[in-house]
């Protein structure tokens, strides 16, 4: 098993959550003491898994754009209110890490977001900037999970590096279970390069650049 600290539980406090759409549900957040990287991650406990059953956890990176704002650029925000309901309803937990933009930060993602518009991709603009594709490390999301006594779980992503660094961590992934596909005008190529750059589990075959979503984004 990797050596790396412990973390422990720092508070638990008990918030009903509302989402714009009308749906709502009471979730635990937790916070901790000793994470690897200083950052003030966050673990959203719902529902209660069934006794012998394995708890679906999310590795959800922050995203003030999306899970705010409602930006139509990427899908965090639909992935975030899909995660919360379907861990709801098995019992789970959603970490709510604080690694805007693959772990660059806000205005290196909205830096990136401007050589998007000349035609980058989301990972040749990172790489434009000086700076990684991906910058996340799940060393923090690891030590959380074993705080929550949780060494085994399904994992809702469509990422593989997800999967694959918390194995590394010493986290029994037993399955890794796609989220939705969340397609707007704004974000088709962002998701066309998550597959092809990073094999994330989305169908290629279904993110192509209709006309009626590029009429859609030429006239946003």
């Amino acid at each position: 098993m990797p050596d790396f600290p412990t973390a422990t539980p720092r508070s638990r406090v008990r918030v009903p959550l509302r989402f714009h759409d009308g749906y709502g549900v009471d979730a635990d957040l937790v916070t901790f003491h000793g994470l690897a990287d200083g950052q003030e991650h966050l673990a959203v406990v719902l529902g209660d898994p069934a006794p012998g059953t394995t708890p679906l956890v999310r590795l959800h990176s922050e995203c003030l754009t999306g899970d705010v704002f409602g930006s139509a650029r990427c899908d965090c925000g639909p992935q975030l209110r899909e995660a919360v309901e379907r861990i709801a309803d098995r019992g789970g937990v959603l970490l709510y890490l604080r690694q805007e933009g693959r772990g660059i930060g806000l205005y290196n993602k909205l830096d990136a977001y401007a050589l998007q518009d000349q035609g980058l991709d989301t990972y040749a603009a990172n790489t434009a900037l000086g700076l990684p594709e991906d910058a996340r490390d799940y060393t923090a999301a690891a030590q959380m999970l074993r705080a929550l006594d949780i060494p085994s779980l399904d994992l809702l992503s469509n990422n593989p590096d997800k999967a694959d660094q918390l194995r590394d961590l010493g986290i029994d992934v037993q399955d890794r279970i796609p989220t939705g596909v969340f397609t707007t005008a704004h974000n088709v190529r962002y998701l066309r390069a998550k597959v092809l750059q990073t094999q994330h589990t989305l169908p290629l075959g279904e993110l192509r650049e209709q006309p009626e979503l590029l009429a859609e984004r030429h006239a946003g």
